[in-house]
């Protein structure tokens, strides 16, 4: 006698721990392009991107949502999956748009990992890597 059949997922949860660098972005459909260093670090439930917004992730079996409690308003929902050692991410911003990235692991994400946050600020530290949020922008430091 065999089991139920799997169901279908749609995406993974992002990892646990990891520090990782936006390698490109799609918006809409369009190229992919990458104008700027993009960092996210997520440790535990709470993650920080350095494009200023920070808070905590969820997973719903298929899509993980990005709960903004810091920063930049709002709640991205998308999925992930592995294309080697890469992430890639496809969402929704809250505006409607659409978006895919392609995130890459840092180095040096070894060692201290933890999450602070106050009235105004949030900060994730994964090994050598530290993101800080407030309500006017993030801000990436390699330690």
């Amino acid at each position: 006698m065999t089991g139920p059949e799997p169901v279908p997922v749609d995406g993974v949860p992002v990892p646990d721990h990891g520090a990782w660098l936006r390698r490109g972005i799609s918006r809409n459909g369009g190229p992919l392009v990458e104008d700027r260093e993009v960092v996210w670090l997520q440790a535990g439930s709470y993650y920080a991107d350095s494009r200023g917004f920070a808070g905590t992730t969820s997973f719903d079996g298929s899509q993980v949502h990005f709960h903004h409690l810091t920063g930049e308003p709002g709640e991205d929902t998308g999925t992930f999956r592995w294309e080697g050692t890469n992430l890639v991410e496809r969402g929704t911003n809250p505006d409607g748009s659409t978006f895919l990235e392609i995130w890459t692991p840092l180095p040096a994400a070894a060692g201290a990992t933890g999450s602070w946050s106050g009235p105004d600020h949030h900060v994730v530290r994964v090994g050598r890597h530290v993101v800080h949020v407030d309500s006017r922008a993030g801000t990436y430091w390699r330690l």
